[in-house]
């Protein structure tokens, strides 16, 4: 195991330069006193941190970041140098097992140990080790030299075919969460620090480098799995026949034991485990995980063990080029030979100063399950997330779709920038390959749609990044995971006959939410869909100035600065590429209800049912439909900052009501409503859940007072069944359904039969007699 000598946290001093005044100097300092004679402004710092944070706690710059239009104001700082400087103890001068390890530097920066020079980074989405020996003292300094991103990015050429959103074009050379650049959901912070902690570690001179376990094969029957273990040693010894690798892993009265003599510092061997207790998505079953111990021995004494959990079993995705109207495709989930019907949502930043994603995560990672999801897309303009992350969804049944971190941008293609992509993949491949919840690799987020967009006439299948050097690097490190080039993906077949893929991302013109282009669209698989939803004012109050609360709109029709701001607008103009979100938002209360209401509290309400309404409608139409559709997961959980947006809980945690919607919407069993056809209303019973379940239920419209139906039927497992058929309703109505289980479990669920210039007052008074008037922050 691993020792941690020292975790270098405590006692930074951040030095802050603009670019000109740097180089007008041409010094580099690399010592405290070098620096200290540059006479930079200098305050505390904190890390992990984010020094435009500290710079605000200085009282340098705004104390909040998010208010009003304060991220214009911080975009000054983006030509900025940054030293991080500390000093520390230490009581071994450190061997070629020592190493100094920084879990994230943001981005491009030098370090230096008592003024060498210990390495260079240029990726701030994985961790950096440097070998120390002989280079430690008994009082040691670490300077830290971080370079403004948007200048160095100057220093790469960038192509008529390379192609970035408007703010985004300094992102497509480094490798630096994407969306920090500006994103339609994310302000533009260009930050820098170190952003995940530091710590000096010393590892055991004969040791277990790395070590991989997988399920590489399961009876049919599922009484015995094969696993293989894949391991890589560290020894500085000529010979390795004293040496010897043991695997245990327990769950429960289920127990394997493997022994394996090493014969080369890389090996692999395989052992079964019978009767295994596999693991499930969440509601196919249960998720047992094995308690795993991997031991190095020599000589009958352990030299090195690396502990962890894991999950038995199998994953495919099963997925064709093409589909068409009457669904002659797929794009589908196996795990454990089964089919599973995918609910959940799209992850995204959790802030816009990552050195602040840890503290957040827990509060999220607990909605994530308590809305009901069973997978979680990890969006590629994100950061990789903690192990916690990935503990959690093993340990909750949440598959997990993971992007690598490109989206929206057709990025270079030469060799060094391969070399960046690939170096980057195979950090987080094995970081992350023994955890059991992990179902998909994807190599980017909407670049092969980019591609036919912006690169006319090019085929998405010549992007080296995503058909070469990713796809080697799964293969060679976890090929047992399904890959996928983009989502969505147009491979060979689809880009020369330019037919319908099975995988969509449905956004179309965001208009009426149950118009053509979200009604009729046939994809198998939604892995990107949402809708606006106004925070509460509870919320706006702490971010929109108090004059430019309400109306939105100034004298001319234009969203007011602050709402721009927050749309998220990266300059003060309403031409911006995303100043058309608050409009938008707007545009869609005045569809359901027909006006757009005279005060701020019964707007927020009004767009808050219109998204609530429209993320609801795209949830069961799919669930509906299964097994002719297989998964939706909508956008998004969580805001990143506070912002105007499709996530369903805001910055400040506060639920937007489609938060309850989803939760009932997605409930593993559901009674709900399909659109009307041929004049008649029919209601389903879907049941993710792998038994039949017997239940009584009734229907009321709570307009009319009237009882519409009841009775008792089977809903079958894992199915969307028909319980009947009621007329087709020409004007309004609020129809409630509730049901109990043989077992006791209760739930509801409501259909509006018209959705489209409706009346507030009679809905509000509808949701209200059926228990769903849940707003927070009102």
């Amino acid at each position: 195991m691993n020792q941690i000598l020292n975790e270098l946290n405590q006692g930074w001093q951040l030095s802050i330069a603009p670019n000109k005044e740097v180089k007008a100097r041409e010094f580099d300092p690399r010592t405290l006193a070098e620096l200290k004679s540059c006479g930079y402004r200098t305050i505390s710092a904190t890390v992990p941190g984010n020094f435009e944070l500290d710079l605000s706690a200085a009282g340098l710059a705004p104390g909040d970041p998010y208010f009003g239009e304060t991220p214009f104001e911080f975009q000054q700082y983006e030509n900025r140098h940054l030293w991080y400087a500390m000093t520390f103890a230490s009581e071994t001068k450190g061997d070629e097992n020592t190493f100094l390890r920084f879990d994230g530097i943001d981005t491009v920066a030098d370090i230096w140990l008592n003024g060498s020079l210990l390495g260079h980074t240029e990726n701030m989405l994985i961790a950096h080790e440097f070998c120390v020996k002989g280079l430690l003292r008994e009082q040691n300094e670490l300077v830290v030299h971080i370079y403004p991103t948007t200048i160095v990015a100057r220093d790469y050429p960038v192509t008529p075919l390379n192609h970035a959103q408007r703010y985004n074009y300094d992102a497509l050379h480094i490798r630096k969460c994407a969306s920090m650049f500006g994103w339609d959901i994310m302000p533009r912070f260009v930050s820098g620090g170190i952003w995940k902690p530091v710590t000096l570690v010393q590892k055991p001179r004969e040791r277990l480098e790395q070590v991989y376990l997988y399920t590489s094969n399961l009876r049919p029957d599922q009484t015995r799995a094969t696993l293989k273990a894949f391991f890589e040693i560290k020894t500085d010894e000529d010979y390795l026949k004293d040496y010897q690798i043991t695997v245990d892993a327990v769950c429960g009265e289920s127990s394997a034991h493997a022994e394996h003599t090493v014969w080369h510092i890389y090996g692999k061997f395989s052992f079964s485990v019978y009767d295994p207790k596999l693991w499930w998505p969440r509601n196919a079953g249960e998720q047992p995980l094995y308690d795993v111990t991997v031991r190095l021995w020599r000589d009958g004494e352990i030299c090195d063990e690396k502990t962890f959990r894991f999950g038995i079993r199998t994953v495919e995705l099963i997925r064709t080029s093409t589909t068409d109207r009457d669904g002659n495709g797929e794009f589908v989930f196996k795990v454990n030979g089964k089919r599973i019907f995918c609910v959940g949502t799209n992850w995204v930043p959790l802030d816009a100063f990552p050195s602040r994603n840890s503290s957040r995560l827990s509060p999220a990672l607990d909605l994530l399950y308590d809305v009901g999801c069973n997978m979680v897309r990890c969006w590629g303009g994100n950061v990789y997330e903690d192990d916690t992350f990935y503990d959690f969804c093993d340990e909750k049944g949440i598959l997990v779709w993971q992007d690598f971190g490109m989206g929206c941008a057709l990025y270079p293609q030469d060799d060094a920038f391969a070399n960046k992509i690939y170096t980057e993949a195979v950090s987080v491949i094995k970081r992350l390959r023994n955890h059991a919840s992990l179902a998909l690799w994807a190599g980017d987020n909407e670049v092969d749609e980019f591609t036919l967009v912006h690169a006319r006439g090019i085929d998405p299948n010549t992007n080296r990044l995503t058909r070469e050097v990713l796809p080697r690097a799964v293969r060679e490190h976890d090929a047992v995971r399904p890959y996928l080039p983009s989502s969505p993906y147009v491979d060979e077949e689809a880009f020369r006959t330019r037919g319908a893929v099975p995988e969509a991302h449905l956004w179309g013109p965001r208009d009426y939410f149950k118009g053509k282009y979200y009604g009729e669209n046939y994809c198998h698989f939604a892995s990107e869909t949402g809708y606006h939803g106004c925070p509460s004012p509870k919320s706006l109050k702490k971010y929109i100035s108090k004059d430019q609360l309400w109306p939105i709109f100034d004298e001319k029709g234009n969203p007011k600065p602050d709402w721009l701001c927050h749309a998220a607008e990266m300059q003060n103009t309403v031409n911006g590429p995303y100043a058309y979100r608050i409009r938008l938002m707007a545009k869609q209360v005045e569809v359901l209800f027909g006006t757009m209401p005279n005060d701020l509290d019964a707007f927020a309400k009004e767009s808050q049912i219109s998204q609530a309404e429209a993320v609801k409608y795209f949830i069961e139409r799919f669930r509906i439909s299964k097994w002719r559709r297989t998964g939706i997961l909508w956008w998004n959980l969580l805001d990143g900052w506070p912002q105007i947006s499709d996530a369903v809980v805001d910055w400040y945690h506060c639920k937007k009501l489609a938060y309850r919607y989803i939760k009932r919407s997605q409930a593993p069993l559901c009674l709900m409503f399909d659109e009307p056809r041929d004049g008649k209303l029919s209601l389903y019973a879907v049941n993710d859940l792998p038994k039949g379940q017997t239940l009584t239920y009734t229907v009321k419209d709570l307009t009319s007072g009237k009882l519409l139906a009841e009775g008792e039927i089977n809903a079958q497992a894992d199915a969307s069944s028909k319980i009947l058929s009621l007329p087709a309703y020409e004007d309004y109505a609020f129809l409630y359904v509730e049901w109990q289980t043989e077992n006791g479990v209760q739930g509801s669920n409501h259909y509006v039969t018209k959705t489209q210039a409706i009346d507030a007052a009679q809905y509000l008074a509808d949701m209200t007699c059926a228990g769903y008037n849940e707003f927070e922050g009102f």
